[in-house]
């Protein structure tokens, strides 16, 4: 393929998928990362796409505006694989404990791993409480999962119920750990692009006991419209690469444990 050619086909990803990473798309075109961030920088000063840490987004993306789940499934989808394996060891081996799991394309691939969790003993059973139909389908069925669905009004774009009802429901919980994503992680803390959804994830990060973020490099220094929680709110950020130097202080002053898979 010409370069012409990969920066066209580039350009449409992007545009459909409302955002890329540097690495994945290295690999989907067979080409260096340097390659990539050179077509990168010559399709952002033709005003196509807008350079971020770790990728590009598209130029009309904003703060307030996210993707479907359908259109992020793929996006950095082998980072995310990697990503939940690391996080599924701090998944309680006992049948005595609790998760509760955010919505979001990250905790979605961890969710696909759940459903294979086995406990220490043959008749252990671990108890998975969520708000999202997405994941609540991948655990429908898993032989040694307890399925907790909250309810609330599903939005279409994360399909995760949210609402004030759905916010009780997790007020009255006390799970062993949550493990939740953001849509960017910045010094000033974790955000999201909907009121709804932030709320959610607030009361999420205070009702656990123990708390895992899954963000992929394509969240780092990214800031959505609503700020859900403080660094300092979070126990781990499992993630597929190494934050930049500012958000590294950042976390470090928050004693956030960070785990590069």
């Amino acid at each position: 393929m010409y370069a012409p050619e990969r920066q066209a086909a580039i350009s449409a990803v992007i545009t459909a998928q409302g955002r890329a990473g540097v690495t994945d798309l290295a690999e989907r075109f067979d080409v260096t990362t340097e390659t990539i961030r050179r077509d990168l920088d010559l399709l952002e000063r033709a005003g196509l796409l807008r350079r971020v840490h770790g990728g590009a987004v598209a130029p009309n993306r904003t703060s307030a505006v996210e993707a479907a789940v359908a259109q992020r499934t793929d996006l950095a989808r082998q980072a995310k694989q990697r990503i939940a394996q690391a996080a599924f060891r701090y998944i309680p081996s006992d049948g005595r404990s609790a998760v509760l799991l955010d919505a979001g394309t990250s905790t979605g691939v961890l969710a696909e791993l759940l459903a294979d969790w086995r406990g220490e003993r043959t008749d252990d059973v671990l108890s998975v409480i969520t708000h999202s139909v997405t994941a609540a389908t991948l655990l429908l069925h898993a032989p040694a999962v307890e399925l907790h669905l909250l309810g609330g009004r599903v939005r279409r774009v994360t399909d995760a119920a949210v609402g004030p009802g759905t916010v009780e429901q997790i007020s009255r919980l006390r799970p062993d750990v949550a493990v939740l994503g953001t849509n960017g992680i910045s010094a000033a803390g974790l955000t999201t692009p909907d009121e709804g959804e932030a709320a959610v994830k607030t009361a999420i990060v205070r009702a656990a006991r123990r708390v895992i973020l899954l963000a992929d490099a394509t969240k780092f220094d990214e800031e959505a419209l609503v700020l859900f929680a403080g660094l300092a709110d979070i126990d781990v950020l499992v993630t597929d690469a190494a934050p930049p130097a500012p958000l590294a202080r950042a976390l470090a002053d928050a004693e956030v444990e960070v785990v590069v898979a």
